[in-house]
């Protein structure tokens, strides 16, 4: 017997992204984030690459998008020039559709340059809107509100390989122990090696 793989939906989660993006002025894009290699700009060109790259996975559109990693050398990085967040508005949209076609679900595909099972690929997309959306929320101070059902999705995924040395290159830190009855989002991004407590550093004069 098949077994139909479980579609997820992105939208919440797309919808909590796009709601972030008013509030970062230029004045914010050199701001930390959680995550230690990203300035504020950096994650959302990240952001922009990636909703790219799994659109095309969910439409198995094989190629360039889907078979470089969006911080491999030589990745092209998206500019935040003109009107970069109606531009991502529109790929979240984008990215929300594409995976509410059954047909992205089903087979395989590739991300980043991994061949792996299409309803794979729509999980780890779905993380990583949700802790994406979590860093830059943080970074710029803004709430943050994550349905259980998406944020239980993360975890689901997530919690396959908490391994430390099996994490390396995966691009998850240490799993950041949480109580049992936190929060699913904490939980979530606990697993993925991020501090649910982080907060921007004290500003330097």
């Amino acid at each position: 017997m098949t077994t139909e793989p479980r579609m997820l939906d992105l939208e919440p989660t797309a919808r909590q992204l796009a709601g972030l993006l008013d509030a970062i002025g230029p004045d914010r894009l050199a701001d930390p984030t959680p995550c230690p290699d990203y300035r504020v700009r950096d994650l959302l060109q990240h952001v922009l690459g990636l909703t790219l790259a799994f659109r095309a996975a969910a439409q198995k559109d094989l190629g360039p998008l889907t078979d470089t990693a969006p911080d491999a050398p030589g990745a092209p990085r998206p500019a935040l020039d003109g009107d970069w967040r109606g531009r991502l508005r529109r790929q979240l949209d984008e990215l929300v559709a594409a995976w509410r076609d059954p047909d992205a679900w089903q087979g395989d595909t590739r991300a980043g340059g991994v061949p792996l099972p299409a309803a794979v690929a729509g999980q780890v997309a779905l993380n990583e809107l949700l802790l994406h959306g979590w860093d830059l929320a943080r970074a710029t101070g803004q709430p943050y509100a994550i349905d259980d059902a998406s944020a239980r999705a993360s975890i689901a995924l997530l919690s396959q390989e908490t391994d430390d040395a099996a994490r390396e290159g995966t691009g998850f830190g240490r799993v950041v122990p949480v109580p049992a009855d936190a929060p699913p989002l904490d939980q979530a991004v606990g697993l993925s090696g991020r501090d649910p407590s982080w907060t921007p550093p004290p500003a330097t004069a």
